[in-house]
Parts: structure tokens; C-alpha cells; sequence
């Protein structure tokens, strides 16, 4: 675990649900849960609320966990309703939303617009009442996320029903807007996990792309809604939420079929938004891709190794990185990388 945890007020841990149990660990003595996250198809027997289960394969798991817990150190407590579930403690609220898709077109939109729509303006209508007005990141999943259906591609469905949610709850959808990732999963209903605080996070773009939300057409009549990185400030801990990262230049897909040179790509704009990252950040060391605990999605089972070969001329050797089988939003890419990083931010920097 990185030594930055000592102070840490928000932590997030490949511990298994037995660690948490048995409370091996000393730092769980100082810290509660706030979330937990699993992955597969079976869901885990142990509940808990601010749980998404993530229908997407592990591939080469992080030792024996196929879940990520998130660790406050103020305790945190529940908030329920109806398809939702979090929990929350002063500063900060994990939030889980499943929609299952509608049999029926009954408004004229597709079922999965219709969903989207009904998860995002649940989510603001539950962060309005709870004042936690800002969402710093969210996570969206879905099965057949390149399927076209109703005419329309099932992502560019989603992104319709996104933007329908951001109006309604009168967020803007251009500049500050969140930090946020979409998937494809072999199962379960659209789910939608979302980490809001009491403060703004500062939205980070890269130069070397068009931001999402100013995307030409061709990619659908709603540009997606996210920016490329958030930075968010925590007490004394500054929070670096990467968006779903991939082989795009400008707004169009490079390196179509070579999976390896679609990672080093993605690598690039990675190391492009850490870069922007430091011009804003105020800690007294600059962020660094070692940082950034990684999610790895991997569109062909069988690339993974090939994925993991280029990764490893980069990353730390003990860098955490868990792969996942799931299918990217445009169906050209075959490989995405997030990730999240924290470090001490009590001084300006200076390097």
C-alpha cells in the first residue's frame, strides 16, 4: 500500500471482503468503509451498501481480490432508496444507481436512453437533497455497449440519456463536468456509481484530444459528458480521478487492430493529462503515472498479455493494475485505462 495512506482521508484498497473481516490489516483500525466495488459474473454473498458489482471478467487478478474497498477516515453511514444505494460522512458520498432497461419504448426513446435518463436525474435529485451538489467521477456500465438497436448504437443511446439527466438536474454538460468512464459488461442492469463531495473538482483536459463534450456528430447527436481527469481537494489529500483513457488523437481512433501501439498510445495521453494535472495541483510533489492505481479494460481476452507487455516498460513493478474483460465504448478500441492516485497537498509545488 503506498506510504501516502498514513494520512490519508480517502483510500482505495484491493483488500478482500475476509481481509475486511478480519480486520488484518492496521490501517482499517483508523479508517471505515465508505464503498466497495467487485467484479465477475457471480455476485458476492457478503452485502453491503455503496456496493457496485461490475459484470466483467478478471484477467491476471490482483492477488486473491476480485474487489476494491473505499476507506474514509470519518465514518460513514448509509442512504437508501429505491434502486439506489450509498453511504456517506461529512465531506464525501458513494453512491450506487442500477436501472434495469425498460421492455418498452414507451416514451418513443430506447430503452437504454430511457434508463440512463432515469439514473442521472436520480442522482442529482439525490445529491440536491443531500447537498453534495458536485460529482467528482462516475463509473458506467452496460451490457452490449456497441450493439445498435432502435437504430442507434446502444453507447450513443446512453450518452442521450446522460445529457437528458445533466439538463434536468441543471448541471452544466461543457467544461467543469465530472470525470466518468462507460463499459460494456457481459451482464446486469445499467449501473452507475458516483463519489460527490461538498466542493467542486477541477475538470482536467488533455491537449492532445478534442474534450468529449465537443466531439463532432459522427460520434452521436449527445456528446458524451466527462472531462478527462478531475482533481479534487480533501483536507490535506488531493485526489487525481483518471476517465477512462484511450487510443484517440483529436477526436479519432489510432492504431485500429495493433493492440500494442493502441496502449502506448494510451499511455501517452495518459502521461498528457498527469501532465496538465500538475499544473493545478498544489502539493509539494508533482503527480507521476506510478501514482495512479489502474483499472485495465481489455475488449479480446487473449490481448492481455500483450497489454500487460507494454504496460510493464512503464508502470512500477508493484504498481497496482487490474485487468478486466469488457468491451470499450467505440468498437475500434480494444483497450482502456483509468485510474485514481492521492497524495498530500499541504504545500504549493515547487518542483
Amino acid at each position: 500500500m503506498p506510504t501516502q495512506d498514513a494520512f490519508a482521508e480517502l483510500v482505495v484498497s484491493s483488500w478482500s471482503d475476509q481481509d475486511i473481516a478480519d480486520d488484518r490489516a492496521d490501517f482499517l483500525q483508523t479508517h471505515h468503509r465508505l464503498a466497495c466495488v467487485s467484479f465477475g459474473a457471480a455476485r458476492p454473498s457478503l452485502g453491503m451498501s455503496a456496493r457496485q458489482h461490475v459484470h466483467a471478467e478478471p484477467l491476471h487478478p490482483l492477488g486473491d481480490s476480485s474487489q476494491e474497498h473505499w476507506l474514509v477516515k470519518a465514518p460513514a453511514q448509509e442512504l437508501m432508496g429505491p434502486g439506489f444505494s450509498g453511504r456517506h460522512n461529512q465531506d464525501l458520498l458513494f453512491g450506487v444507481i442500477e436501472v434495469p432497461e425498460p421492455a418498452e419504448t414507451l416514451d418513443g426513446s430506447p430503452p437504454l436512453e430511457q434508463a440512463a435518463r432515469h439514473a442521472y436525474t436520480q442522482l442529482f435529485e439525490i445529491l440536491d437533497k443531500n447537498n453534495f451538489p458536485y460529482v467528482w467521477r462516475s463509473w458506467n456500465y452496460m451490457p452490449a455497449i456497441n450493439q445498435v438497436t432502435h437504430g442507434l448504437e446502444r453507447y450513443r443511446q446512453f450518452n442521450a440519456g446522460r445529457g437528458q439527466g445533466f439538463a434536468k438536474g441543471a448541471r452544466v454538460m461543457t467544461n467543469n463536468v465530472p470525470a466518468a468512464c462507460a463499459l460494456g459488461v457481459q451482464g446486469g442492469p445499467l449501473s452507475v456509481a458516483f463519489l460527490a463531495g461538498r466542493t467542486p473538482a477541477l475538470a482536467i483536459e488533455n491537449p492532445r484530444q478534442t474534450s468529449a463534450y465537443h466531439y463532432p456528430r459522427q460520434y452521436g447527436a449527445q456528446s458524451p459528458t466527462f472531462s478527462r481527469a478531475s482533481l479534487a481537494r480533501l483536507h490535506d489529500q488531493e485526489l487525481l480521478f483518471l476517465s477512462g483513457t484511450a487510443s484517440i488523437v483529436g477526436h479519432q481512433t489510432l492504431h485500429t487492430g495493433d493492440v500494442r501501439r493502441q496502449t502506448a498510445e494510451t499511455l501517452a495521453n495518459i502521461e498528457a493529462v498527469v501532465a496538465q494535472t500538475n499544473l493545478l495541483a498544489r502539493g509539494a510533489r508533482k503527480f507521476h503515472l506510478h501514482d495512479l492505481q489502474l483499472r485495465v479494460y481489455v475488449r479480446h481476452a487473449g490481448d492481455v498479455d500483450a497489454i500487460r507487455s507494454v504496460l510493464a516498460a512503464h508502470l512500477a513493478p508493484d504498481q497496482q493494475s487490474r485487468f478486466l474483460h469488457a468491451d470499450i465504448c467505440r468498437s475500434d478500441l480494444d483497450v482502456e485505462i483509468e485510474g485514481i492516485a492521492w497524495r498530500e497537498a499541504s504545500s504549493p509545488s515547487t518542483d
